[in-house]
């Protein structure tokens, strides 16, 4: 049997066209034929069918030398699937082409997944938050990205990206604070009229927050020399009186520069955070970088 007649046999019975009649033309090297089945398959699919339908219509393109085309529809693959890569079956040049595009477009994922991440997080959405920090945080350490996620902007991405996944993780842990014994009278009235959940602790995620300013936080200089950047999380709890609560290290340095860190915290101040002009308690998380020659603090 002739290619030709091959072909002419898939075209008639597939009607309008089926993905495993694109694949099949595929096979045969009918890249144009394969094509036109991709582009007549209908649109109300599930997203693994379009998915694999934009791969095979990348590979055709790629077959057919089509280079411009063929990065837009490795892009879609892309923008779908940003782990996906070709099978080892296919052409290293076919590879090279998903890899090289892939290092163009991976850049922009992150930093979509990371707005949407702390979207729920400042919507107290803490366990899609903190699933969603940790995928940000695996697509950097991608072979494909690790070159470019080691310097900025990405790279101060990622120091946010694990202190707010830290932060959301923190928050899923604490377990709710035991309410007091209350008499049956306060009951009663209390069921006529609830009032609004006061937090404990405030955070960034409070909309009517006034949070604290820095009156005094000094970080100390790290003990020694460092070849390469650090980055950690530290965490304090300002209470109503601007003065360091508590002092945690979400995302330690050294733990000799931990420790330093740390006992400085008792000596900043802050003018407490406030709600309708009351001061209440804060938590803050501040990002320390540090480099060669001195941490810096966002």
């Amino acid at each position: 049997m002739t290619l030709v007649l091959l072909i002419a046999m898939m075209l008639a019975s597939a009607g309008e066209g089926s993905f495993v009649t694109a694949r099949e033309l595929y096979a045969s090297a009918a890249y144009e034929d394969a094509l036109k089945i991709l582009d007549s398959l209908p649109a109300n699919r599930t997203a693994e069918d379009i998915k694999a339908t934009e791969q095979y219509r990348a590979l055709c393109l790629l077959a057919l030398g089509r280079a411009a085309e063929a990065e837009t529809a490795i892009g879609a693959v892309i923008s779908r699937d940003p782990t996906y890569r070709p099978s080892s079956d296919v052409s290293p040049r076919v590879r090279a082409a998903f890899t090289d595009v892939r290092r163009k477009t991976m850049p922009a994922i992150v930093q979509q997944w990371y707005t949407q991440a702390k979207a729920q997080f400042d919507r107290k959405e803490f366990a899609a938050a903190a699933s969603l920090f940790n995928q940000t945080l695996g697509l950097m350490a991608d072979p494909d990205l690790q070159a470019t996620a080691a310097q900025p902007p990405l790279s101060d991405l990622r120091t946010l990206a694990s202190g707010f996944r830290d932060l959301a993780e923190s928050a899923l842990a604490t377990p709710p604070l035991p309410s007091s014994p209350t008499p049956a009278g306060a009951i009663a009235a209390s069921a006529l009229a609830p009032g609004p959940i006061v937090p404990a602790v405030y955070t960034s995620a409070n909309t009517d927050i006034v949070p604290p300013i820095v009156r005094q936080q000094e970080l100390p200089a790290f003990p020694g020399k460092t070849l390469i950047g650090k980055h950690g999380v530290l965490e304090v709890v300002v209470d109503e009186n601007g003065d360091v609560e508590s002092a945690t290290m979400p995302q330690a340095i050294a733990p000799q520069y931990d420790k330093l860190a740390l006992a400085a915290t008792k000596n900043w101040h802050y003018q407490p955070a406030t709600v309708n002009g009351v001061p209440v308690k804060y938590r803050k998380a501040i990002q320390i970088t540090v480099t060669p020659n001195a941490p810096q603090k966002d």
